[in-house]
């Protein structure tokens, strides 16, 4: 893999999650019934950072739930032989609550279905919104995002790389080549 453009620094994702959280606040009237799942892995600390936006404007604290979506993939015979597993911690009703769902990228669908599934095995939300800090295109699925940080028009033959710095140390969106040249 060959790093081919950087498309976010810090500031720049800051910035998004900023305006994703005065969205979310505005489209809800504010944060009342209202919840964050971060999709693991990079959902979660997105999720984490939303929150305390979201807190340093309203004053007032948001349930912030971390889903595994491993075993509700269509795709996991694909992925690897022994697939890691991460948890899931979700120490709120699910029944009656309007969640948002959030991701680091949205590419084909494929994951926000598999988390929608897991969502409706715990409970029966209100309603489930989405956000991501990066939409790709490419949908596979009739999914989209109510709250996008990034529309980036890419290539099947390019990756979205998303490094956060709760897991990667460093926060940064760069555009990939699949294939070295």
């Amino acid at each position: 893999m060959k790093k081919k453009a950087e498309i976010m620094d810090r500031s720049a994702i800051d910035r998004a999650l900023t305006r994703i959280a005065h969205e979310i606040i505005e489209k809800n009237k504010g944060i009342d019934n209202l919840a964050l799942i971060g999709i693991q892995r990079r959902g979660v600390p997105l999720a984490m950072r939303i929150a305390q936006k979201i807190r340093a404007e309203e004053q007032k604290d948001l349930p912030v739930g971390i889903l595994d979506i491993t075993f509700y993939r269509d795709d996991l015979s694909m992925i690897d032989i022994h697939p890691v597993i991460n948890s899931t911690r979700i120490d709120f009703t699910i029944t009656g609550t309007k969640i948002v769902l959030i991701d680091d990228v949205l590419y084909t669908g494929r994951t926000v279905r598999a988390a929608i599934d897991s969502i409706m095995d715990i409970g029966r939300p209100q309603n489930i919104q989405l956000a991501v800090l990066i939409d790709r295109g490419h949908r596979e699925l009739p999914i989209r995002a109510d709250y996008v940080g990034k529309n980036v028009p890419t290539s099947r033959n390019e990756i979205v790389s998303v490094r956060l710095y709760e897991i990667d140390g460093a926060d940064e969106v760069t555009i990939d080549d699949l294939y070295e040249e």
